[in-house]
């Protein structure tokens, strides 16, 4: 019956798939009358797939970074970017306020070219991007950095704690953190990620819903 069970839900990851280019669908997200995304959700919690290699195997199969140690968000926003510039030549122009699936690409895509945002990006991530001929902005061309209060800077702290616990999951393979462990990102700041961990583990009945997706992405139950 699971087996059973599995291939029907495969059938609709593969009909979302085909629309959206990618298996990191929200939550919520249906296809073919089955909540397709509350299912890859599920499947994406450690352990999930234990005994069942030929499930993963077959995930892969449509989409190889159907479970990334980044962001789900951030790899739905990738996809749509991949199909934009699949037959451009070069670096690809996609600016600002070009949305797809309502997400706007080129908005992100201009926050990830930021020199604070790439260096803050994990190796993969920066592949995928090269991968696509984006590179990030030359220091002159940086946009000037916004006042200080405003939402981006706790935006910010936030996408570096993200980034920090990316890491630690990669190479330990958990996002269970000690409390006062600190987390090196690439660029050389320090995260206190335990203390983060806790801060917003705390907080979560009043952060974003696309905080807690960004969180539960990457494994951490609380945040589901």
């Amino acid at each position: 019956m699971g087996d059973e069970r599995f291939q029907e839900n495969l059938e609709a990851a593969k009909a979302y798939y085909e629309q959206h280019w990618t298996l990191c669908a929200p939550r919520t997200a249906t296809m073919l009358d089955r909540p397709v995304g509350q299912w890859l959700s599920n499947l994406r919690r450690p352990g999930a797939l234990d005994g069942h290699p030929e499930w993963q195997a077959a995930l892969e199969a449509v989409d190889e970074d159907w479970n990334p140690v980044w962001p789900a968000d951030w790899q739905r926003h990738y996809a749509a970017l991949r199909e934009l510039v699949r037959d451009e030549e070069g670096q690809a122009e996609v600016l600002p306020g070009v949305t797809v699936h309502g997400m706007d690409i080129g908005k992100w895509l201009a926050r990830q070219r930021t020199r604070k945002v790439w260096q803050a990006l994990s190796g993969g991530q920066r592949e995928r991007l090269e991968q696509l001929g984006i590179t990030p902005l030359a220091p002159a061309l940086e946009p000037e950095a916004e006042e200080p209060g405003k939402a981006s800077t706790s935006l910010s702290a936030f996408e570096r704690g993200v980034a920090a616990l990316a890491r630690y999951k990669a190479r330990t393979g958990s996002v269970t953190v000690p409390r006062g462990h600190v987390e090196t990102l690439p660029d050389g700041p320090e995260v206190k990620l335990g203390v983060w961990l806790m801060n917003q583990k705390g907080r979560r009945a009043k952060l974003p819903a696309e905080r807690l997706t960004a969180l539960a992405a990457l494994g951490l139950e609380w945040a589901r």
